[in-house]
């Protein structure tokens, strides 16, 4: 039994957990990691000097304002400027350690590589290459988590192109009853891009990625098939079906933009310089 079960939850530590494990194919070839692109700038000392401020920095930063001092990066092979520019994390006041990807058959795989060192506490969760503007997202939904018995608290943005992203439908009581991945048509209205969870959510995707992968399936997953990749929201979508406890909270006047298109860095890079 966790800690976290066995105790209040506002005595769960909450650690931040990145995937950095994708190619970046779409707006390849890059001088550095997707999540170091130098988008914007940050102020370095009280006169105000300058210094680029890259991508990730944005979702880190948000997590350290919640008072989170902990977070793991998990990487792809090969990445090594993201452990070699934030090192151990004292550029945002946070212990940030560094987990290798394994299996690359989605984000939830790559996720499980942290299993060990969260399973009992608390996961503040974010993709590192998508960005808002709201600063205290992660402040309200770790206070949305206490005061509920939520498992998993998703951070619901308004989405403007919903046949790409996991639509969310959410009941009046903050319900989430269900995600649908890249519908064609919708009337939903919000994607989900951030998510708090407890180590019961953490327990079940370790289970369920391990259930879906056989001895047979590691030699020969393909991930150009039409099951592909698994996503995190399908993960969310199955504990839903378990009955799992799972809620939102809406940034109705915000919006998450991933730069992982050239459209998008375009609009990023423009936004924020």
């Amino acid at each position: 039994m966790s800690t976290c079960k066995q105790t209040k939850k506002d005595h769960c530590e909450v650690i931040g957990l990145l995937p950095a494990g994708g190619h970046a194919s779409r707006i390849a070839p890059l001088p550095c990691s997707k999540e170091l692109y130098p988008v914007g700038f940050r102020k370095v000392d009280n006169e105000g000097n300058l210094r680029t401020k890259v991508i990730s920095h944005y979702l880190l930063e948000k997590m350290s304002l919640a008072g989170i001092l902990k977070a793991y990066i998990i990487l792809r092979s090969g990445k090594w400027d993201i452990p070699a520019y934030f090192e151990d994390g004292k550029i945002l006041n946070m212990h940030i350690a560094y987990l290798m990807m394994n299996l690359p058959y989605g984000v939830p795989y790559t996720l499980d590589q942290a299993y060990p060192f969260i399973q009992t506490s608390n996961v503040a969760f974010g993709f590192p290459d998508i960005i808002f503007r709201t600063k205290d997202v992660f402040v309200k939904m770790i206070k949305k988590h206490l005061n509920t018995d939520a498992e998993v608290v998703l951070g619901l943005f308004p989405a403007d192109e919903p046949h790409k992203k996991d639509m969310v439908d959410i009941g009046g009581d903050s319900r989430i009853r269900e995600i649908v991945k890249n519908p064609i048509k919708t009337s939903l209205r919000y994607t989900w891009s951030i998510a708090v969870w407890t180590p019961h959510f953490s327990r079940f995707m370790h289970e369920y990625v391990a259930s879906r992968l056989t001895i047979s399936d590691r030699d020969n997953y393909d991930t150009t098939s039409e099951q592909g990749e698994l996503t995190l929201g399908e993960v969310i979508q199955a504990a839903i079906e378990n009955r799992m406890n799972v809620v939102g909270i809406i940034f109705h006047s915000d919006s998450c933009l991933d730069i992982g298109t050239p459209t998008n860095l375009v609009k990023a890079v423009r936004n924020l310089s």
